[in-house]
């Protein structure tokens, strides 16, 4: 029998995805040109970091797509839709949705274990004796230990003992059965699932690192604005008006022609330096000064302060939901074997609420979960963006605008790589019933003893739903299925979320307490050359 699938479901779950792939790929070419140096840059890196970055927002982007089509396979009364009654149909699009995220995840790994590694290191090879072939062996060479570690995370996956599901008659299979009947398994899924979990431990990382900061110092940023660069200035030209008195005080000591000390010469070498800095920096504030897109910016100011506290409010409600199915989560979770999976919410989440109303106005919800999606990017690249790469406390690279190197720009694609794959996790955490049952619902037929009489009553669905009622989404069904099979994953992140929470307190203290930034940041640094310095002025 030939499935059937309505044309109009097809091109309402899928033509909206295919627009978020031109957008993906535009975003991600203006983004990375915007931040790429000019002085210093190989059109090779641009591609995979455009490509990088990329294949991760449609990681994401896919997320709406299957929380829409298992949404749509119900009417609001719980019964299934008539082309929808069939299981083959059912799964035949069940099916779309999880070779889709197989094929994304596919992408992601080779991606992070094979080319940025590779395009990085073949940037790292440039010389002006040096050709291409030798710089590929080279860059191979280094590449082989990331090949070996994606081997190593494949084959644990795929020949570890795993735990296995529960026996039929048992408690865990009567709480969890819907899981296991709902997605088979097989090696091949779980080393594939082994190897993305394992970089999602390090997007947590990342997580709680960039995004829970960025979450509060970009909304503060733009809350703040930036300082008058007149007036930053006119404070400059003090400051280099001082200290160019110094250096005269000493060079006045000396004008008899005596030997200067090693101290004054230690001294003027720093004086100069300074100088040399101020005078770059007066540079630059005066031609942001009679800049017309300063002018601009000052104009919509009060739309950027707008959107700075509609963004402050979104990230205190993202705050209280996760802290709220945290809490719920261990209360009335099935405890840290099961990866804290909740069969049925119990406490009230707002964007969960929020989520699982809007979806009766398509595409409301659509636009809503693809907006909080790319508000965890942006925060994310704000947090890179003011932090800097860093290694334990080294300080790697910085994220400028036009001036940001090779290096620096694939290893911020890697990054938001990581945090996007966790983004999924979280998603899971901040609604949980949306982003696993959508707007499903389901009759849950019940017997009153006292009349021996059975009704029924419409639920939303959840895990304690009859088999075949209620259809997981693919990425709930992944994220759950293997934190049980392997319980250290779905710990990790669970309590990483409380990290998350307890690095965004603390963000928001520093963002609050933070002055305004200075008109021409990240423009002057002590390390630049004058050359980039007059290319950045023309543009």
């Amino acid at each position: 029998m030939a499935v059937v699938i309505p044309h109009s479901v097809l091109a309402a779950g899928w033509i909206p995805f295919v627009v978020i792939i031109v957008l993906a790929f535009l975003f991600s070419w203006f983004y990375i040109r915007y931040y790429q140096s000019r002085h210093d840059s190989e059109v090779s890196s641009t591609l995979t970091a455009i490509a990088a970055l990329a294949i991760t927002l449609l990681t994401s982007a896919l997320v709406p797509v299957d929380i829409f089509l298992v949404s749509y396979m119900k009417t609001s009364d719980g019964h299934f839709k008539p082309w929808a009654a069939d299981n083959q149909t059912r799964q035949s699009i069940e099916d779309a949705v999880l070779y889709s995220y197989y094929a994304l995840y596919c992408a992601v790994m080779a991606f992070a274990f094979l080319l940025i590694p590779f395009m990085y290191f073949f940037y790292e090879e440039k010389d002006e004796d040096s050709s291409c072939r030798s710089r590929c062996c080279a860059a191979l060479k280094f590449t082989v230990a990331f090949i070996i570690v994606a081997a190593i995370l494949l084959l644990i996956g795929a020949l570890a003992p795993l735990s296995a599901p529960p026996a039929k008659n048992s408690t865990d299979w009567e709480r969890l059965h819907f899981l296991f009947n709902e997605l088979g398994s097989n090696h091949g899924e779980d080393a594939i699932s082994f190897a993305i979990s394992s970089l999602t431990l390090l997007g947590m990382l990342a997580l709680i690192t960039y995004t829970a900061y960025g979450m509060t110092a970009l909304p503060f940023t733009w809350i703040k604005g930036v300082r008058a660069a007149k007036r930053e200035r006119l404070e400059v030209c003090d400051d280099r008006e001082e200290l160019e008195e110094r250096r005269n005080r000493i060079h006045v000591k000396y004008q008899d022609g005596r030997r200067m000390t090693s101290r004054d010469r230690r001294e003027m070498d720093d004086l100069d330096e300074k100088l040399h800095l101020l005078r770059r920096r007066e540079r630059h504030l005066l031609s942001a000064e009679r800049s017309w897109l300063n002018k601009c910016f000052i104009v919509c100011r009060p739309f950027q302060m707008v959107f700075g506290i509609v963004f402050i409010l979104l990230a205190l409600i993202i705050f209280v939901s996760l802290l709220l199915s945290c809490i719920d989560r261990i209360l009335h979770g099935l405890g840290y074997k099961m990866g804290y999976a909740l069969p049925k919410p119990q406490l009230p989440n707002p964007v969960d609420i929020v989520m699982v109303n809007t979806q009766k106005v398509f595409p409301l919800d659509y636009i809503l979960i693809s907006a909080i999606i790319m508000y965890w990017v942006f925060c994310s690249m704000a947090g890179i963006k003011q932090m800097g790469i860093w290694f334990f406390w080294i300080r790697m690279y910085k994220i400028r605008v036009q001036r940001t190197r090779p290096q620096a720009l694939l290893f911020m694609c890697m990054i938001l790589m990581l945090i996007v794959l966790t983004n999924n996790i979280m998603l899971y955490t901040l609604s949980p019933q949306y982003v696993t049952f959508g707007s499903q619902h389901y009759w849950h037929n019940e017997t009153n003893h006292a009349t021996n009489e059975t009704f029924g009553t419409l639920i939303p669905c959840n895990l304690n739903a009859t088999q075949g009622e209620c259809t997981m989404t693919r990425m709930s069904t992944l994220t759950t299925r293997f934190f049980y099979k392997v319980w250290f994953f779905g710990a990790c992140y669970y309590w990483g979320t409380w990290g998350f929470l307890g690095i965004f307190v603390l963000g928001f203290i520093v963002s609050v307490v933070k002055g305004r930034r200075s008109a021409i940041e990240d423009e002057v640094e002590s390390d630049d050359s004058d050359e980039s310095d007059e290319e950045l002025l023309r543009a």
